[in-house]
């Protein structure tokens, strides 16, 4: 079965939790009885146990934290569990947990939360750790009676939630994190704001944004000058009635006119509405009413920048600068971050001037950037400028003029001049650049990612597969690199057994990148399963529509007859960019012409 985890329907996840309930029920009774125990020894001899130093524990405990530094955490997780056990001392459970946190090692961390909670039951980090673990691995049978006995022993009523919140937060079924909260939230508890604000976010996230409102209110009704309430009402709100909850902001803000949260959120929303002049005359009144607050001009220029009204957003940029100017001239700059400041707004002169197609006014407002944390990417935005005019030369002594100050920079330094020569058309060159940077920086995924991928565009497979293999040893997480190798297997149609393992991991660490899915879907393509192809490229494509998934779905169309869908998708994609090679190829391979 090709994605036997990743075709699963959205519907069967509720089961799949469910399923698992009977191991976690075990776990609970003989948690019963490991409290039992743990309390025995409390009773003999206060909250840590009386154990001695033997040197056998002081070795096994040496010995592990050595081989975390050597980062061989499971050893070191692993024995510092048993050590737990062994004693019963809650900081080597503690130990064990960060062990295996560290070491991704999810299954054994849950164990060692469980051990650390066990053993000191009166420990809030401990228990909330252990039953966040147990939730976001889908064991959540008798978590809701587990969180509501927490709020109902907890002194501070509010925390206790909050901390449920975050627990339930972790659950991957969203709609199920929704029911437990709901269940843990004690009746007697609803008077208090912060309930019904944990049940807003809870309804937001399983995606019923009116129950997000309705609790929103409800909160707003207990506490009406609550600004995190009046906010949710908003954001929530906006995608159940956006008119209405525009105008609840308003009055929410006629009543309490000095919330600058809430009225920036306004502005932003109602700018991302297209409600410019709205936004421009909501930040109007604030300056009225707030005349020295000059930050506003520099969100005044934002909302004109969205707004294409580059002149206006230009003389507000320049005002601010002067404004921070003076602010340098009487302050010095350790006590001010004026310098920060006018260099933020000169970034949005760099932005409107390459919208605008005006790269050396770009490059010009570069050059004049000095806060020193942000001076070497603005000589890397330079050279990117320059590249993209044509002026490699130009380009090249610009990055080489820069100073790195540490790996890192040497690094961006390297991708940056290899990057520009590959869009200029010099590969090889940059292949060069990149092969020196690799030498000096071994260590970089960053720049044996980009390396292979150069490889590949060179038709240099072996080098390239070698390569990605080293991206993944020394990244294990990285999405892209498991998703480059895996769409190169199943683009040539060979290793496809391995493909569908390192594009299974690719979906699982990022599920809803688009460039993942229409790998996934090629996949299927290429395995015979073409309705399941079909699914991953339609997600993929209204994500990114991009003539290279275009070409991807329009194949998939064409071969299982629906060629009227084929020629749609691959025409609207030759149209926006027709001199894609993939798309190219495809239409060439199967006698497709667009005038």
């Amino acid at each position: 079965m090709k994605f036997p985890i990743l075709l699963l329907s959205s519907a069967l996840a509720p089961i799949l939790v469910s399923w698992s309930a009977p191991a976690f029920s075990a776990t609970v009774r003989e948690a019963d009885d490991a409290i039992e125990r743990a309390e025995y020894i409390r009773l003999r001899a206060g909250d840590l146990p009386a154990v001695t130093l033997t040197g056998d524990i002081l070795y096994r405990i040496l010995a592990s934290e050595i081989a975390a530094t050597q980062g061989e955490y499971e050893l070191a997780g692993q024995t510092m569990l048993d050590l737990a056990r062994e004693t019963s001392d809650p900081r080597l459970a503690k130990r064990a947990f960060q062990f295996s946190m560290s070491g991704r090692d999810m299954a054994r961390a849950l164990r060692a939360a469980r051990e650390w909670a066990l053993l000191a039951p009166r420990d809030p980090e401990a228990v909330a750790s252990s039953l966040a673990l147990a939730a976001s691995s889908g064991q959540t049978a008798g978590l809701a009676s587990a969180l509501s006995a927490r709020i109902e022993k907890a002194q501070n009523k509010e925390q206790a939630i909050a901390q449920a919140s975050i627990i339930v937060g972790k659950m991957a079924d969203k709609r199920l994190a929704l029911e437990v909260l709901e269940n843990a939230i004690p009746e007697s508890l609803r008077n208090l704001p912060i309930a019904h604000l944990a049940l807003a976010d809870a309804a937001w996230a399983a995606a019923d944004p009116a129950r997000a409102v309705q609790e929103a209110e409800k909160a707003l009704a207990l506490q009406p000058n609550s600004d995190v309430a009046a906010q949710r009402v908003l954001e929530y709100g906006l995608k159940v009635d956006p008119d209405e909850a525009i105008e609840q902001a308003r009055e929410y803000l006629q009543k309490n006119p000095g919330d600058r949260k809430l009225q920036l959120l306004l502005v932003k929303r109602l700018s991302d509405r297209g409600q410019y002049d709205q936004a421009l005359a909501q930040l109007k009144a604030m300056r009225e009413r707030s005349p020295e607050d000059f930050d506003l001009l520099y969100t005044e220029a934002e909302v004109n920048v969205h707004a294409e009204r580059y002149d206006r957003a230009k003389a507000l940029l320049q005002e601010y600068i002067n404004v921070q100017t003076q602010r340098r001239r009487s302050v010095s700059d350790k006590a001010s971050s004026a310098a920060a400041d006018a260099s933020d707004a000169r970034l949005m002169l760099v932005r409107i001037a390459e919208k605008q197609k005006r790269y050396d006014e770009a490059i010009a407002q570069l050059d004049l950037i000095e806060d020193g944390a942000l001076r070497f990417q603005a000589q890397v935005h330079k050279a990117v400028l320059q590249g993209r005019q044509g002026r490699l030369a130009q380009a090249t002594a610009t990055i080489k003029a820069l100073k790195p100050q540490d790996t890192h920079e040497r690094s961006v330094a390297a991708l940056t001049l290899a990057s520009i020569l590959r869009e200029s058309g010099r590969t090889d060159d940059a292949v060069d650049i990149l092969v020196k940077a690799d030498r000096d920086i071994p260590d970089s995924a960053e720049i044996k990612y980009d390396l292979a991928m150069l490889y590949e565009r060179q038709g240099k497979i072996e080098a390239f597969e070698q390569l990605m293999r080293k991206v993944i040893e020394l990244d294990p997480d990285n999405a892209n690199a498991y998703n480059s190798l895996g769409y190169t297997f199943a683009d040539q149609n060979r290793n496809l057994d391995e493909a569908e393992e390192l594009l299974e991991r690719a979906l699982e660490l990022e599920p809803d990148n688009p460039f993942i899915l229409d790998s996934v879907g090629w996949y299927l393509y290429r395995t015979g399963d073409f309705q399941a192809a079909i699914e991953y490229l339609e997600r993929s494509y209204r994500q990114l529509p991009a003539a290279d998934v275009a070409a991807h779905l329009g194949e998939v169309f064409w071969v299982i007859g629906r060629k009227d869908e084929a020629r749609r998708v691959w025409k609207q994609a030759y149209g926006e960019d027709p001199h894609n090679e993939t798309l190219i190829k495809t239409l060439q391979r199967f006698g497709v012409k667009f005038p």
